[in-house]
């Protein structure tokens, strides 16, 4: 009777152990909204640890930037094995709650079915063998699951960077807020609807993307200087000095970019435990200007001929606009290790 008590509980056991690791791929991958599961933040936490402690061994940042760039992918290839694992140890106590033998030729049996070997197979009663084609099912599921997702997050990352690199044409390679607004307005593109709305239609990707598909935001662009969170900065950045200092009429689709700036970073930091009242989350970014940084700023504004408003009713203005995202961008900085953002 106690054997028969055991079985059942191992039989339950293995059913939810299963039933919990497709819900956690179906969470990740086809659900249309931000979500986690425990098995996969636990994977990509652990493999976080290992690349993080590699990366301290970097002299430079480069170096380091090197190492950190696998993360990502080789987080997004132990995600499967870590899937199979689970439903190998979920099938196993299955079929030993249906007393197909003892562990060793239970977990001989899933593991044929679940990589489709056949060289064991259930040998008691129709359940038994309808369990060992289920795990057979669900194994190519989970394999093609991920398979299918990857064009669809390469094709999203192609965006994003695509974006960074015209940004840093434009703003040049140390690229600064300053730097885009002196090339903003050598083109006369300073009030140009087109570029505030694409910039915005890239906020809003972000948001979507990196939300929907968190393992997004730990993708490291092709150069290491490039970064999606300093190009996030330098746009948001360069909005808040144009609407705080420079003399011209206000542009709503520029204040719109804005708007889609600080949400989208500020909902994509709150996914990742970001908390704007922790002081452990919380703080300015490593290298958040101050009014010398404001003023040099200005100077160079003044001297390429843009008309500015005054200096100290703007730099408290600045330092309005700029609270909207600092946390979550300096958050964003240590968590994905991006290079150093420079102030304005």
């Amino acid at each position: 009777m106690l054997d028969l008590l055991f079985r059942a509980l191992a039989f339950v056991a293995g059913v939810y152990l299963v039933a919990d690791t497709v819900l956690a791929a179906i969470r990740s991958f086809v659900l249309p909204r931000s979500d986690s599961a425990w098995l996969n933040t636990a994977v990509f936490r652990l493999v976080r640890w290992v690349f993080e402690t590699a990366a301290r061994l970097g002299r430079s940042y480069e170096q380091r930037d090197r190492i950190l760039a696998l993360y990502a992918p080789v987080g997004l290839v132990m995600l499967p094995i870590a899937w199979l694992t689970m439903v190998s140890t979920g099938y196993t106590a299955i079929f030993w709650g249906l007393g197909e033998g003892d562990l060793e030729r239970c977990f001989r049996i899933s593991n044929s079915s679940l990589l489709t070997l056949g060289s064991e197979d259930p040998s008691h009663h129709l359940v038994s063998t309808a369990m060992s084609y289920s795990e057979a099912t669900l194994g190519l599921l989970l394999l093609t699951l991920l398979i299918s997702y990857l064009p669809t997050m390469y094709q999203a990352f192609s965006r994003r960077e695509l974006t960074v690199a015209r940004l840093e044409l434009r703003a040049g390679i140390k690229a600064s807020a300053v730097q885009l607004l002196l090339w903003l307005n050598q083109s006369g593109s300073l009030n140009d609807t087109s570029q505030w709305q694409a910039w915005e239609e890239w906020f809003v990707e972000i948001e979507e993307t990196h939300t929907s598909l968190p393992i997004m935001a730990f993708f490291r662009s092709p150069q290491p200087g490039r970064s999606w969170i300093t190009a996030a900065d330098i746009i948001l950045d360069a909005a808040a000095l144009i609407s705080s200092t420079v003399d011209q009429p206000r542009n709503a689709h520029r204040e719109l970019c804005f708007k889609a700036g600080c949400v989208s970073l500020n909902r994509v930091s709150r996914y990742f435990k970001y908390d704007a009242g922790a002081e452990e989350s919380a703080g300015k970014a490593p290298d958040a200007p101050h009014r010398h940084d404001f003023t040099l700023a200005c100077q160079q504004l003044r001297a390429a001929g843009i008309p500015l408003q005054d200096e100290n009713m703007a730099w408290e203005h600045y330092v309005e606009l700029r609270s909207r995202y600092a946390g979550a961008i300096a958050y964003l900085a240590r968590l994905v290790m991006a290079p150093a953002i420079k102030p304005i």
